[in-house]
């Protein structure tokens, strides 16, 4: 067989497990999408719109090693920046396809169509490099192979976006064939040396310590650590805690689980736990304003512990080239019992107080919705928690082994659940999936549930209408909080046109609920909508509490730059 570039490309992806590419269509695309389309066993996905193809790639890269989208230059990869962004920020590897001018035109003087109005064609990517762990522009055949691999391979390392630009005209060309994927996949080893020095100096931090805590952070997951990390709580016997971005990252039903710590608004009793641990273990912990509460419950001190993804630190000791996931298989076997805190823990005997079902007939709550919510997350279920008062509720639910929870906390880009959940769910179709979205996020990118449609994917939307952005109302409120009301449900008979299958439904009142919950569930050829009505002022209390302290955090005073510089 005779490879072309799009061919190498689309062969390279299809090795790593990639069944799918999402896709946008464009002039400087197409003969690129042709070649690809001729691999057997990679699949084009269309989207509506570039944003939401990068965001479809980056929920299937939270299913599978990998996302990938295809889409034109400029005009189309401008808006796919948007999901990059988002990507680099979550540490979710998405490959980021792009279409380039014809190689002819480089040089040339020409002013194209679709670019910026000169004839220097070099401004996409470098874009691209600064979202990017790697960019790379081919505008020769016989180089593709060598920078197709080193842009996939840099993807794969980093748990991060990379970014490929293919000259229109060169996509079908000639080229080599591809190798053995391990060239690719082959991972960075950390230092040994480095490696035993860290693991010594945890030890020693450790045996010190009476009341030592775990807190999940939420890089752990992209580096591919759960499992190690159930390890070492299982020889530790210490309380495990997740942060919220790594909601689900630890089975909660394992004994030593204690609930989210998320500072003022954490589960019963674990901010007083991790606050009172004279050895915090954080394990992928990211700290920022958002995880914090607005900078009020960063706790950090030097008996610590902090194992990143690429580094550990001890103290004020550091240790890089350490890798997470060669760092905690060396670290656990060593690691002596020490259960006196959780069992101290246990026994307050703290538990949430437990939700009754409300009157049937009166109006939907918050409260009621999630109570419904919970019934139905079972060990296969996925819950997509869009940006907004849904992070809050979602950390109240209960989750059995086998149940996931996806958000975008670091990125915390609103409408980005809709065409993310999407992706996902093409690569997990036989997975419960369920999205919480609120009506202004649903607002941003609700052309994508046409394609949930087109492809009949069993995905569940509870879509709670407010009439505005409630997490924003409890930051800063303004007249610019306020949207126009759509008929959500009746959105569905638009999508569905004359073949689709989706359904469109509304709730009112918990008894309203519970049928269309019925309905959803056992409706197996397309989405279902459920439009709950909410009263604006009817949100999360802990959204109250975090709000408030964001919006302080934002306020701060500017600093006196003069005097400081006097």
């Amino acid at each position: 067989m005779e490879y072309t570039v799009g061919q190498y490309l689309a062969t390279r992806l299809a090795q790593l497990g990639l069944n799918h590419v999402f896709a946008v269509a464009g002039d400087y695309n197409l003969t690129l999408l042709d070649e690809m389309a001729k691999a057997e066993d990679l699949e084009q996905v269309y989207c509506c719109n570039e944003l939401n193809c990068g965001f479809a790639a980056e929920g299937y890269a939270r299913s599978r090693i990998m996302g990938a989208s295809v889409v034109t230059f400029s005009v189309g990869a401008f808006s796919a920046f948007n999901a990059v962004g988002g990507a680099f920020a979550e540490n979710l590897p998405l490959l980021l396809i792009s279409g380039a001018p014809n190689n002819n035109d480089y040089g040339s003087g020409h002013i194209l169509h679709h670019t910026m109005g000169y004839s220097d064609y070099r401004y996409q990517l470098e874009m691209a490099k600064q979202i990017t762990c790697a960019a790379v522009s081919i505008a020769h055949a016989d180089e593709a192979p060598c920078l197709i691999d080193h842009a996939i391979r840099h993807a794969l390392r980093n748990r991060k976006p990379a970014y490929i630009e293919i000259s229109c005209n060169i996509a079908n060309q000639p080229c080599t064939e591809p190798g053995p994927i391990s060239s690719i996949t082959n991972s960075l080893i950390s230092d040994d040396e480095s490696l035993k020095a860290a693991a010594k100096a945890c030890l020693e931090s450790l045996e010190k310590a009476k009341n030592p805590v775990i807190v999940v952070g939420g890089k752990a997951r992209s580096a591919g650590v759960e499992r190690h990390i159930v390890e070492l709580a299982d020889k530790l016997g210490c309380p495990v805690a997740t942060m919220a971005q790594a909601k689900g990252y630890f089975p909660e039903e394992n004994p030593q689980y204690v609930g989210t710590f998320w500072g003022e608004i954490s589960a019963p009793g674990v901010e007083e736990l991790v606050k009172n641990s004279d050895c915090r273990i954080y394990i992928g912990a990211v700290f920022n304003d958002y995880s914090t509460v607005g900078w009020t419950s960063k706790l950090t001190s030097e008996s610590d512990i902090f194992i990143s993804a690429h580094h550990t630190r001890v103290g004020k000791k550091e240790f890089s080239g350490v890798y997470l996931k060669d760092f905690l298989p060396v670290f656990t076997p060593d690691v002596k019992k020490n259960s006196a805190y959780l069992e101290a823990f246990k026994a307050k005997n703290i538990a949430p107080k437990a939700v009754q079902t409300a009157d049937g007939q009166a109006p939907l709550t918050t409260v009621e919705l999630c109570r419904q919510i919970q019934a139905a997350i079972n060990k296969d279920t996925t819950l997509f928690l869009e940006t907004g008062d849904s992070w809050f509720h979602g950390m109240h639910f209960k989750l059995p082994n086998g149940a996931r929870v996806e958000s975008e906390m670091q990125w915390g880009h609103i409408g980005w659940s809709v065409p993310s959940m999407f992706g996902y769910a093409v690569s997990e179709p036989n997975r419960r999936n369920i999205m919480m979205v609120g009506d202004g996020s649903f607002q941003l990118t609700a052309q994508e549930v046409g394609q949930m449609i087109r492809r009949n994917l069993p995905i569940i939307i509870i879509l709670i209408n407010n009439r505005g952005y409630t997490i924003e109302v409890k930051i800063h409120d303004g007249p610019y909080n306020r949207i126009k009301n759509w008929d959500y449900a009746g959105l569905i008979k638009v999508f569905n046109a004359e073949d689709g299958k989706g359904l469109g439904l509304k709730a009112k009142n918990g008894a309203e609920l519970e049928q269309a919950m019925k309905t959803a569930l056992a409706h197996k050829d397309g989405p279902t909508l459920i439009e709950v009505d909410i009263d604006p002022q009817d949100c999360s209390p802990d959204l109250v509490v975090w709000g408030k302290k964001v919006a302080k955090a934002n306020g701060r005073a500017p600093r006196n730059t003069t005097s400081e510089l006097n």
